[in-house]
């Protein structure tokens, strides 16, 4: 991976640069699955925040979850869940947007004073696409683009995930970049594009 290819992957739509990571232990909760999926969902979390050497925890002192997973099957089912409007001003015409343009997912963010990633929540709705979808897969994606804030087009053409024989895994070089952007050294926020410069200096570096 290119350093051109890096900053691509964090600079957004409206040309604007902007790189944030977690800077608190994610505690993450699933609704709308089965204990099964739940398990996976988990274990996906898991694997990606041992790979970044970041952290999880049982609670956030302030949110309680900071990173909630909604499964369901309509955007309209959103308004009814208990308080969710708190936690996404506007949800209403959010939804109606959403299903203007047949969404199938949706992610949002909340970050810290420093602009660090606070919290996130992530939504699914299992149209035909999505339910095709193995749910291993699919939880190693979401997850993926839930650790750090990529670009809102950084996977429009390609998946961050790959196979390996029957098995579904994590690109080597997005595994590599994720490690890199957690590294203590580097800022958890950066808005300058060299900082594609200083990932792929540690991408670089033995692992």
């Amino acid at each position: 991976m290119t350093p051109e290819e890096i900053q691509a992957l964090f600079t957004r739509s409206d040309g604007a640069f902007l790189f944030a990571r977690w800077g608190r232990p994610i505690v993450p909760i699933v609704f709308g699955v089965a204990d099964e999926t739940l398990a996976t969902v988990k274990g996906a979390f898991e694997a990606v925040v041992a790979l970044a050497d970041h952290k999880m925890a049982e609670t956030d002192p302030e949110l309680g979850a900071n990173c909630m997973v909604f499964f369901f099957r309509e955007w309209s089912e959103l308004p009814d869940v208990p308080d969710l409007d708190r936690l996404i001003p506007d949800l209403v015409p959010l939804v109606a947007r959403l299903e203007d343009a047949d969404a199938n997912q949706y992610r949002v963010f909340r970050f810290d004073e420093n602009g660090a990633i606070r919290a996130a929540f992530v939504f699914l709705r299992m149209d035909r696409e999505l339910s095709k979808v193995p749910a291993e897969t699919l939880a190693l994606s979401q997850v993926v683009q839930t650790v750090l804030l990529w670009s809102d087009t950084a996977f429009r053409d390609r998946s961050p995930l790959a196979m390996a024989g029957d098995t579904t895994i994590l690109r080597p070089d997005i595994a590599g970049l994720i490690r890199a952007a957690y590294d203590p050294v580097l800022p958890a926020v950066a808005q300058d594009p060299s900082h594609a410069l200083r990932l792929f200096a540690r991408m670089e570096r033995p692992q």
